[in-house]
């Protein structure tokens, strides 16, 4: 098992520019950035690697952890893991979990737990906040987190390797068991630095809402607001007119 924690530099965030989900307000130390690299077939097979990170506002840094595994024996030690992490996290204050397409990692880590009768139950734990789903809410549209991070003027580090391949990689370890013995080191760096990307950037975009995405609220006004009321024809024509119009 590969068992990575690093620090990551971040920018201060402002209130005023976060996202809050239906009047939900938590800042940053509140929550678990959260996302998993895994394989399924038909159904879930294994995790291949649990990535979460925390904001340290003491130092301005993420704290990112992250556990991969490197054989088929370690399927249930990951999630071991995975649940002693979220624990910790608990105790620690950790309110919510922030998602991209969460249901997706929630669906293999529950069935997986389930299969393997380990008990955690998210729902009574934390609240979740899916950033695609705030996404469709705010634009009534669907994107991807690499298209959203454009709009973010996110510039990752390393490449982007698509779920299929990531999915044949851990379908490999699974079958056998000396597969990842002679994996390029390069390759293990890539996988572990593209999992850490999509953890830190769900912090920038969930900090930087609101600077690139723009609620339109149409506020009702009432006619006095929009008409000077005066005992005169002028202002009687007005509210003709406008009447006129609306029609």
């Amino acid at each position: 098992m590969i068992i990575r924690e690093n620090k990551v530099n971040v920018e201060e965030y402002s209130d005023e520019f976060m996202i809050k989900p239906q009047d939900r307000e938590y800042n940053p130390e509140d929550l678990i950035f959260f996302d998993l690299e895994h394989y399924v077939y038909k159904k879930p097979k294994c995790i291949g690697v649990f990535g979460a990170c925390e904001f340290d506002k003491r130092n301005s840094k993420i704290l990112v952890t992250q556990y991969m595994i490197e054989d088929r024996d370690e399927a249930i030690d990951i999630l071991y893991l995975a649940r002693n992490y979220f624990i910790k996290m608990k105790k620690k204050g950790k309110k919510a979990i922030v998602t991209f397409s969460g249901n997706n990692d929630f669906t293999v880590i529950n069935y997986l737990f389930n299969e393997n009768k380990i008990y955690y139950n998210f729902d009574e734990e934390f609240d979740s906040i899916d950033i695609q789903k705030e996404y469709e809410k705010d634009k009534s549209s669907s994107i991807g987190l690499k298209n959203l991070e454009k709009i973010f003027d996110i510039i990752r580090e390393g490449e982007v390797i698509s779920g299929s391949n990531l999915a044949k990689t851990f379908h490999k370890v699974m079958k056998d068991k000396n597969y990842f013995k002679r994996m390029p080191e390069e390759k293990i760096e890539k996988i572990l630095l593209y999992n850490e990307q999509d953890v830190v950037n769900l912090y920038y975009i969930y900090i930087n809402w609101k600077k690139y995405i723009f609620e339109e609220i149409i506020e009702d006004e009432s006619i006095d607001d929009l008409i000077d009321f005066n005992n005169n024809d002028e202002s009687e024509s007005m509210f003709d007119d406008n009447l006129k119009i609306g029609n």
